[in-house]
């Protein structure tokens, strides 16, 4: 991108330098060394990030969760809840998002065990038994797999599917590695 005095200077766009000459629409035209002469300076686009691992390029996301507080290092009161406040990281947020994936897939058979409670008579099927604890089962396995992630890289790791010895994916990502609904 062109950039004139650190602002980005957009292509098909007039602009106004510091000397107050207005410069044309078609500025894109002139060749690199009048570009020059008239105080434009090229930078590479920033870097692509992913933006669920990283605030911009290079700076990634904490994946522990902060606790606020001042300049001088007391801590700082979450008016809402009148606790110190806490800024949750991605192991926090991922831990939570995979109790109400957890959830929202035991929700389906959820009926099933309030029957069973209420009616002795009926009876919950092995199949449902069965997806049940291993939906409780994968919970915790991917808690215990966010846990242990010890950097942002073993923590995006976290989100690569499994490929085998010819580039095919043959599995789930290990965050995502749910048992195939009923």
């Amino acid at each position: 991108m062109w950039k004139y005095n650190n602002k980005i200077i957009r292509a098909g766009k007039a602009w106004v330098d510091s000397s107050g000459t207005q410069h044309p629409y078609n500025w894109m035209v002139w060749d690199n060394t009048t570009k020059a002469d008239k105080g434009l300076v090229w930078e590479d686009d920033p870097a692509p990030f992913d933006n669920r691992f990283y605030w911009s390029a290079g700076v990634a996301r904490d994946l522990d969760d902060t606790l606020w507080v001042d300049d001088d290092g007391n801590a700082v009161v979450d008016d809402m809840t009148g606790e110190q406040g806490v800024t949750l990281g991605l192991k926090s947020q991922y831990k939570a998002q995979t109790k109400v994936t957890a959830g929202a897939l035991l929700a389906g058979t959820d009926w099933m065990v309030i029957r069973l409670q209420e009616d002795s008579s009926k009876t919950l099927s092995t199949a449902v038994a069965n997806y049940r604890a291993a939906v409780r089962t994968s919970s915790g396995t991917i808690e215990t797999a966010i846990d242990n992630a010890s950097d942002i890289d073993a923590f995006m790791a976290l989100f690569d599917t499994p490929v085998d010895s010819d580039g095919e994916p043959n599995g789930k990502p290990p965050i995502n590695n749910w048992p195939d609904e009923l």
